[in-house]
């Protein structure tokens, strides 16, 4: 059983990237492959001692499924799973892509909803990302000056992105005792 499950919900493929990158680095000793949410139940969850989510944002702020014109279901679909999730005691990282630049006002705040719906179901967060270096006005995915996990924003600095991947994914090894 490996220790790290990765889940992604995706509509254009830039969150699967990451999720690849992010399994590429954690290494397949440490992680599984990344699996789109769609693709699992709410039981998938249980074979890891550790997770880690990642979630676009869509729109003025909304997880990917239907409502947001995804082509297909995604974490916006799963999201009633977690109120039989139990994530007491298990650590969970998270992700989430946006653009500060057109969604300034509710910048990766599908981030902040997958955070909320975690710490509901127990979850231990960790992974915690600064936000300087980003030009927003609001997001639901700040607590205490922090994002509740690492952020993307491809549209506007793709070229930070593999150095961001890179130091969270030795962060989250690091807070996983891995």
């Amino acid at each position: 059983m490996s220790k790290v499950g990765i889940f992604f919900g995706t509509d254009s493929g830039s969150t699967r990237k990451i999720a690849k990158q992010i399994f590429k680095q954690l290494g397949e000793e440490i992680a599984d492959k990344p699996l789109n949410i769609n693709r699992v139940d709410a039981s998938a969850f249980d074979q890891y001692d550790y997770l880690v989510l990642g979630t676009p944002t869509y729109g003025e702020g909304l997880l990917p499924g239907l409502s947001a014109d995804c082509q297909a279901e995604s974490w916006e679909e799963f999201a009633p799973n977690f109120e039989e999730i139990d994530l007491s005691g298990k650590k969970v990282a998270l992700f989430g892509l946006g653009d500060q630049v057109n969604y300034p006002d509710e910048f990766v705040d599908g981030l902040g909803e997958l955070y909320d719906c975690v710490v509901e179901c127990g979850a231990d967060v960790i992974g915690r990302w600064p936000t300087e270096g980003y030009e927003f006005n609001e997001s639901t995915a700040v607590e205490d000056d922090k994002f509740v996990g690492l952020v993307i924003d491809k549209d506007n600095q793709a070229s930070m992105s593999d150095e961001r991947v890179a130091h969270w994914v030795e962060m989250i090894t690091a807070e996983m005792g891995l």
